[in-house]
């Protein structure tokens, strides 16, 4: 099955994933894992507001290495404490930072990168940032880069991640061990190229590898 036949695939065996979930909005979870709200099944308009934009950036970076049921805490709480925007994360102390995103794990490094992003951030002003730019500011990683650009700013960009990696190893793509430009390169190869079938495409291989893990497979 080629790739493009394996998306269309899981697209009808799984639903519209509506990706990047937000905390202000309403929509339900169309699938079996993630949290229980803040998804836009065949909705490609989001981020619509400036404070979207900063909320999914923050989640790009919050998310490393971690679950996403951490990250959401520590939106969450970040919302409460009034300190989801790049001027708030400047002007926070680093106790007040760093406890508030306890929950997203290596919290220290990852106040630091939100500081540093924060900068780059207000800097930037209204524009797309090209990747380049992104891997240049502090704890940015390729992920991390292409997320924000794919979710953020509705870019043309392939995110690659481990469930990504781990269902093209498991239905024979390509072969481990498989680093992140070759996986990114091959799904771009195969994949019709725009901004909304890179975005289903990365939820519905996130939410197929835990459903395969979650069989044993």
């Amino acid at each position: 099955m080629k790739l493009g036949a394996l998306a269309e695939a899981l697209l009808a065996a799984y639903g519209p994933q509506g990706w990047w979930p937000l905390l202000a909005h309403a929509g339900s979870n169309p699938t079996l894992t993630g949290r229980l709200t803040g998804y836009h099944p065949n909705d490609f308009t989001f981020p619509r507001t400036d404070p979207q934009c900063f909320e999914i950036c923050c989640g790009a970076i919050l998310t490393q290495n971690t679950a996403w049921t951490n990250v959401e805490r520590a939106l969450f709480a970040l919302d409460r404490q009034a300190l989801l925007a790049p001027g708030a994360v400047l002007a926070a102390s680093d106790r007040t930072l760093e406890a508030t995103i306890r929950s997203s794990g290596y919290f220290r490094a990852k106040a630091r990168k939100l500081r540093a992003f924060s900068e780059f951030y207000r800097a930037l002003g209204r524009r797309a940032p090209s990747r380049e730019e992104l891997l240049a500011v502090w704890g940015i990683g390729p992920e991390t880069a292409d997320s924000i650009r794919l979710y953020a700013y509705q870019q043309t960009e392939m995110v690659i991640d481990a469930y990504t990696m781990h269902v093209l190893c498991r239905h024979g793509y390509c072969r481990p061990p498989l680093d992140y430009a070759r996986a990114k390169r091959y799904c771009e190869k195969h994949l019709p190229r725009s901004f909304e079938s890179y975005q289903e495409f990365h939820a519905l291989m996130v939410e197929h590898a835990k459903r395969l893990r979650a069989a044993g497979g």
